[in-house]
């Protein structure tokens, strides 16, 4: 890509950039510097906003660029990422939104510390959550890369490695002077332009073939290295046992690692009650609904119109489909239409990706000062009824201004695996934070909302035994060692044969919390549990 190419496409991003800078700038004016403020925009979004922010945070750079990409690749196997993403949102819809509404303040750790132990609680929890937010921001970093690279003509590393420092600065900048309210106004404008963007591409590749799906689907087998088989289940997951109890562990993984994402629980504490928060997903599920049917339309009509082996020249993990398709659709390389498509579709890539990482800083960031900061603070009894175990006395702005510089050092860490896992595709990448979410956060979240008997322990354990199994077998995997496509080809230390590790690591996170539960000595109090049920069921004394 080069010329009209790049100067209109990076127009474009200076002028998505500077708009979410405006809106950042005039937020921050407008603050006053309180947790509530700076975790959860005052919680003062409707429904309708608050759903399209979610969506805006849940659809990244993984959904536009990776899932299309997987598809175009490998055909029917990587529609588990369509499938997946969306059903997952029914375990959130009906197990964790309205409850972790009335139970928490701002992260995960509030709900699991209402009825523990506090300290060692949130120690855990706001690791782990720490954890997952990296990896996911990794994703997106790769994305960035990906798309710039293409941008600039295939550049090699350094534009890869420049646009993720970029990317990392821009998060920053969000996050530490707008806060949550800065950052969901950026992802409500994400939302809107990423959905008018695949329903323009959606709609010209249905008119590319008249409307008729079985010509798209006969095409793309066509382009394709696989045949006929390009429409049959194990392209990417077939052949040997490792591979099909891989695709078992990214099935888990995307259904289940949802409800743990801590930058998705977030947002239900911008809305002020538990009904919004629940109004507020049924609104998200129809926008990611719609978008996740249209990403397969992609996928497919990048195989038809690109071809598979285009595609892997581009780019050899598919994250480039999408670009290329516009660039397809629009009349090919050189022409105008062809220079317009590429560069609109190319921008609302980038301001996906600028919008999810700033949400997932912002969520990792109020862990660190919310949870492992404030957890180390004096601690003094809670005033508030039905609020039984201590909490920190972190004060207020210092808890924020503790928020605010850890962005900067979360992002420093994001950027620096990223550059480490550029040739990954990024809804592959995205798929190991899930199963990491799946396997730290969940079984924790659910024991606590649903187990009487659950104690301090075997939360503790709960976490550490699904984050460290999950951590050791992705070191142990063939992401990172013993293949040509690894971050680190050259050697091989990997002992685990699957790619993803939510088979193994998900049931370790239930079982450790089982067992912590069992031994542990110090009994669960029904009282408190009762309290909590009654607040998660009711919301009577949710902030």
């Amino acid at each position: 890509m080069r010329g009209d190419h790049q100067t209109l496409a990076l127009v474009l991003f200076s002028a998505f950039v500077a708009v979410t800078l405006a809106i950042t700038t005039w937020v921050s004016r407008n603050r006053h510097g309180s947790p509530e403020e700076f975790y959860a925009g005052g919680r003062l979004f409707s429904p309708m906003e608050n759903g399209f922010a979610i969506a805006g945070d849940y659809m990244s750079a993984a959904s536009f660029l990776g899932i299309s990409g997987v598809i175009a690749l490998f055909g029917y196997d990587g529609m588990l990422y369509s499938v997946g993403f969306l059903v997952a949102w029914l375990v959130v819809l009906l197990l964790v939104a309205e409850l972790v509404r009335n139970v928490g303040r701002f992260t995960l750790a509030d709900v699991v510390a209402a009825r523990m132990r506090e300290r060692p609680v949130r120690v855990a929890s706001g690791t782990a959550s720490v954890t997952v937010s990296v990896l996911y921001l990794v994703a997106q970093m790769v994305g960035a890369g990906s798309l710039v690279s293409l941008l600039l003509g295939g550049s090699g590393s350094a534009a890869r490695a420049w646009t993720v420092i970029g990317v990392g600065a821009l998060m920053v900048v969000y996050v530490t002077l707008g806060g949550m309210r800065a950052t969901t106004w950026i992802q409500i404008v994400k939302a809107v332009l990423l959905m008018a963007g695949a329903v323009a591409l959606t709609v010209l590749v249905l008119l590319r073939f008249h409307g008729d799906v079985n010509a798209l689907l006969t095409r793309a087998v066509a382009h394709s290295d696989y045949g006929k088989d390009f429409l049959a289940p194990g392209r990417a997951y077939g052949g040997s046992w490792a591979a099909r109890l891989d695709f078992i562990s990214l099935g888990l993984a995307l259904l289940l690692g949802t409800a743990g994402l801590p930058h998705i629980l977030s947002r239900f504490y911008t809305v002020p009650t538990a009904r919004a928060a629940r109004r507020s997903v049924v609104w998200s599920i129809g926008l990611i609904g719609g978008f996740y049917l249209m990403t397969i339309v992609l996928g497919f009509g990048a195989a038809a119109l690109v071809g598979s082996d285009a595609v892997r020249a581009s780019n050899a993990a598919g994250n480039t489909a999408v670009p290329l398709l516009a660039l397809d659709l629009g009349g090919g390389a050189g022409s105008t239409g062809g220079t317009v498509l590429f560069a609109v579709v190319a921008a609302v890539a980038f301001a996906t990706i600028l919008a999810v990482v700033a949400g997932v800083t912002l969520a990792s960031s109020a862990s660190v000062a919310h949870d492992l900061y404030a957890s180390r603070r004096p601690r003094v009894p809670r005033q508030r009824r039905g609020d039984r175990a201590e909490r920190p006395a972190a004060a207020p702005r210092g808890e924020v201004s503790v928020a605010r510089l850890s962005a900067a050092g979360i992002g420093a860490v994001a950027i620096a695996l990223s550059l480490l896992a550029q040739d990954l595709n990024v809804a592959f990448l995205v798929g190991l934070a899930f199963a990491v979410s799946a396997s730290a956060n969940l079984p924790v979240l659910l024991y606590s909302l649903f187990w009487r008997s659950f104690t301090t322990r075997g939360a503790v354990w709960s976490v550490y035994g699904g984050l460290v199994p999950a951590m050791l077998l992705v070191v142990l995997s063939p992401v990172v060692s013993g293949g040509p496509d690894a971050m680190f080809p050259g050697v091989d230390f990997h002992l685990f044969p699957l790619e993803n590790p939510g088979l193994v690591s998900i049931p370790c996170g239930f079982l450790a919390g089982w067992l912590g539960t069992v031994c542990s000595r110090e009994p669960a109090d029904p009282t408190a549990y009762a309290e909590t049920e009654v607040r998660s069921l009711t919301g009577a004394g949710a902030v």
